[in-house]
């Protein structure tokens, strides 16, 4: 009578034991789906200038179709003005008319203000991708992660940059100068929405430049290099009465939410990413 019931034992063990292994395998399957996901690849040229252009046409889209709240938008302004004033960092004006009487470096400073917003940013993405293809997705991935973030910002706190408030008078050095500069000042208002000052994209852009250029580029001399450019670009921001200080801090806040992002899909930062990755068949 017990040798059956011991190889009943035996079989329901066994029976057991089957579906636990099968379930046990699921994980292992999922965590490898997850890390073949995350696993470096070399960018395909032709699919980063056509997801760049899309993503940045899509992002001027839906930034400018943002009502423009002028109304809101210049209480948000007094508002901030009044923060800033209690915090003793509201230098804004001050700096602005200062800077205005050279007229050498504010045009000089309209004109960073208008193109190195694009031109640096694009180039530290070439060079990620020609030099540093295994941490180019991983990289991108914060770039692109900053700014859709940054839309939150543009609709649920309208804000007007300084240049435009009516209680404090700033200069606006675009129209005094009569040199093309902001996409939302001068002639080019009608098509940018200029109350989407919060946060600051010039800012989010160059401080992610300037990470990715201090922390992967050899030369010492790059490096600082890299720092220098998010520094020279919020004087730049303020002093063309552009944004406010707290502007900046909204971009740095998006950055690190963009850092966050891509951390949480790739499993790691960018930089500790492989630099070099065989080419995708």
């Amino acid at each position: 009578m017990g040798a059956p019931s011991v190889r009943t034992t035996a079989e329901d063990r066994v029976a057991v034991a089957a579906p636990a292994g099968e379930h046990q395998g699921v994980p292992a399957q999922r965590r490898a789906v997850v890390q073949r996901i995350r696993a470096p690849r070399r960018p395909r040229i032709w699919f980063e200038i056509v997801l760049i252009a899309v993503s940045y046409w899509t992002y001027s889209m839906i930034r400018n179709a943002v009502p423009e709240q002028e109304a809101q938008a210049l209480r948000n302004a007094d508002w901030l003005w009044k923060v800033e004033r209690a915090l003793g960092i509201a230098v804004e004006q001050s700096l602005n008319h200062a800077v205005n009487g050279v007229t050498w470096l504010i045009v000089s400073m309209n004109y960073y203000y208008a193109t190195l917003h694009f031109i640096v940013t694009i180039g530290v993405l070439v060079w990620l991708y020609r030099r540093h293809p295994g941490r180019y997705a991983a990289a991108r991935t914060v770039l692109f992660a900053t700014t859709a973030v940054a839309l939150f910002g543009y609709y649920f706190f309208p804000l007007a940059p300084p240049r435009l408030m009516e209680s404090v008078h700033f200069i606006d050095t675009v129209k005094v100068h009569g040199t093309w500069g902001s996409m939302a000042s001068g002639n080019m208002a009608n098509v940018s929405n200029q109350y989407a000052a919060m946060p600051s994209m010039h800012i989010g852009w160059s401080v992610w430049c300037g990470i990715t250029i201090a922390v992967l580029a050899a030369p010492l001399w790059v490096k600082v290099l890299g720092w220098l450019y998010p520094a020279a670009t919020l004087v730049v921001i303020v002093c063309t009465a552009n944004h406010f200080w707290l502007d900046a801090v909204g971009g740095v806040l998006c950055l690190g939410i963009g850092f966050a992002v891509s951390y949480f899909w790739y499993g790691a930062p960018a930089h500790r990413m492989p630099r070099l990755v065989p080419a995708t068949p």
